[in-house]
């Protein structure tokens, strides 16, 4: 009883395919195909900025404004409820 034989994989395959139909099956995998390619774009992306980051450290360290609160630094508020 323990693991499916090459059959019942088929017709779990088959039934499947009838439910969804050949055609979203097809689109299900381009969308994931093209995450898949997006990620890992948005991977090589992330790595290019922050080597270029510690090649030139003293080049990017005048640019930056010492008054003004680096990017990416979150802001803790306080929430209120709205009145009606």
């Amino acid at each position: 009883m323990g693991s499916f034989s090459i059959w019942h994989w088929l017709i779990v395959l088959l039934i499947v395919a009838l439910v969804f139909g050949t055609k979203k099956l097809r689109n299900i995998g381009s969308d994931l195909g093209g995450a898949v390619k997006g990620f890992k774009e948005g991977m090589k992306e992330a790595e290019t900025p922050a080597q270029a980051e510690q090649q030139e450290p003293a080049a990017a360290a005048p640019l930056q404004n010492t008054a003004a609160k680096p990017q990416g630094e979150t802001i803790d508020v306080q929430a209120r409820e709205k009145a009606d």
